[in-house]
């Protein structure tokens, strides 16, 4: 079944308007004819992008088809309600691209995480230093190993060490001396 067409000349956009409003098809086809390029020449004015411009103005005429009963035309054109229709429509695209682009600017900045991994192997690998250091120190001889365990771990001056064991500074001294030669020496010998 093939419907009339109504010549585009002998009818204003009024008329059409309300023939379409009323079930008319062929009319609302004749309107779309009859605005389609200049509407798309404007939706491409608008958005710079060829397929947004197509969009846009079949979104443009679908508001039109839907809403076709409850518009009342003024000065028989339907396009500058046409255009007004696609102007809201842009701004309302235009709008929801900036909150995507904010939500994807939210959600697209990671949070840096340590990678828990790194953390496990340089806490396995300060605790196979601290076993050698220990068992290094507990290689040492009993005075240097004294001196070390009270100087080096438990953080005591010299003074203060030399007056907990009862021997002289020097002699602290020298013992806390050789004592971090030995074990710098044994330290680097096992790594």
């Amino acid at each position: 079944m093939t419907l009339p067409v109504p010549e585009a000349a002998e009818h204003t956009d009024a008329e059409l308007w309300r023939r379409a409003a009323d079930g008319g098809k062929a009319d609302f086809g004749v309107l779309f004819q009859r605005h389609v390029q200049r509407l798309w020449n404007h939706a491409y004015r608008l958005t710079g992008s060829w397929a947004q411009a197509e969009d846009l103005t079949s979104a443009t005429f679908l508001t039109a088809w839907r809403r076709r009963a409850e518009i009342t035309l003024v000065r028989d054109s339907a396009l500058p309600w046409l255009y007004t229709v696609m102007g809201n429509l842009a701004r309302d695209e235009r709008r929801g691209l900036l909150r995507r682009l904010r939500l994807v600017k939210k959600v697209s900045e990671p949070v840096a995480v340590a990678d828990h991994a790194d953390s496990v192997a340089a806490r396995v690998d300060d605790e196979a230093r601290a076993r050698r250091a220990a068992d290094a120190i507990t290689a040492l001889p009993p005075a240097q190993r004294r001196v070390v365990e009270l100087c080096l771990v438990a953080g005591l001056a010299p003074a203060e060490a030399a007056e907990v064991t009862g021997i002289d500074q020097g002699t602290v001294r020298g013992h806390l001396s050789r004592a971090r030669a030995r074990l710098r020496q044994t330290l680097e010998e096992s790594e």
